[in-house]
């Protein structure tokens, strides 16, 4: 997985943290999830907010 592949991270970090509101979720833990989901594999460098902001509304439109 790659950080542009933000619908299925959102996916993957609503079953690994069931029990999180993203909505609530700093920009920095959000990195660290994405870095530990087992599947990605993509340069750290590579991230910015804009990719985290859409991450995270994937994950809100997934939970809702």
């Amino acid at each position: 997985m790659k950080w542009t592949d933000v619908e299925e991270i959102a996916i993957q970090l609503s079953e690994a943290h069931p029990d999180t509101d993203p909505t609530q979720l700093n920009f920095v833990d959000l990195m660290n999830w994405v870095l530990a989901l087992p599947e990605f594999d993509d340069d750290p460098q590579r991230c910015g907010e804009r990719i985290l902001e859409g991450i995270q509304q994937a994950w809100i439109d997934e939970v809702a």
